[in-house]
């Protein structure tokens, strides 16, 4: 066996071990999750709201306000991300161009307490009070930057002669943009979406500065609202056993939201594009 099929054997096994590592470790985590929360996982506790140790409860409120923190962020995330990614990839080689892309990049790596403490200052303190929508914008800001350079690499993947053959048939810049090269790049940029969506769905730090929590059911946006971040932070740091487990179940429940919504979204944009 000669040198340069060694070294491609070898290399090959390699990363194939390093796969097999992640997928393993991956499986672990998911596997202890489950096996420390399914006994707690009932019915009742999934729509029944906390209750003193010994009465039961549960994290119904929490799961509802979870998907509209996440609902209302990712109305304004996922868009807004989308468009200045659209931007930077098509017609964001200048200076400016430049400067956003660099803010982005700055964003991504900024820990998401320093969000929740912004908004605290630019939103709650002004109102006065902790509020559901202050929370959706402390998630929105952290959705956007990763939206953004997502869609931006997903865009320039898309190959010129998709462009130019558009062109050339004399379609308008704007519309080769939206017709041709943003469905050629949706499932990258349906992928850049769910990770900010996993990213922001386990956020605790910016919630509690913000959206604050609340043990009851809430549909409005200028009360506190309930997550099960901050409900599984409040079970976690207790002394009680019951209210461990309790943590358990909730993160079982908070792993489960976040693959479903994954697969959901993959098979949408699979069967669309």
């Amino acid at each position: 066996m000669d040198r340069r099929r060694l070294t491609n054997m070898i290399m090959t096994t390699l990363t194939a071990a390093c796969a097999f590592g992640v997928v393993a470790v991956l499986l672990l985590v998911l596997s202890y999750i489950a096996y420390q929360g399914i006994t707690s996982l009932t019915f009742q506790f999934l729509i029944e709201t906390p209750k003193p140790v010994g009465e039961g409860g549960g994290i119904g409120n929490a799961i509802v306000g979870s998907l509209i923190l996440l609902g209302l962020a990712s109305l304004v995330g996922i868009p807004f991300g989308i468009a200045v990614g659209t931007y930077l990839a098509e017609m964001g080689d200048g200076w400016f161009g430049t400067i956003v892309r660099f803010v982005a990049d700055t964003m991504i790596g900024i820990p998401s307490i320093v969000f929740g403490v912004f908004v605290y200052a630019l939103v709650v303190l002004q109102q006065g009070y902790f509020s559901t929508l202050a929370g959706c914008v402390a998630l929105a800001l952290i959705m956007i930057p990763i939206v953004t350079r997502t869609t931006e690499e997903m865009i320039r993947l898309v190959p010129k002669s998709m462009r130019e053959g558009a062109l050339a048939l004399g379609a308008p810049q704007w519309r080769v943009t939206k017709d041709i090269v943003i469905p050629a790049a949706m499932t990258g940029i349906a992928t850049g979406a769910m990770l900010s969506v996993a990213r922001v769905l386990g956020e605790t730090a910016p919630l509690l500065f913000t959206a604050f929590g609340s043990r009851f059911y809430n549909i409005y946006l200028d009360e506190p609202m309930a997550s099960l971040t901050v409900q599984i932070y409040n079970y976690a740091i207790s002394p009680f056993e019951e209210w461990h487990d309790k943590a358990w179940a909730a993160t079982l429940v908070l792993v489960t939201l976040i693959l479903l919504i994954n697969i959901i979204v993959r098979f949408i944009t699979r069967k669309k594009y």
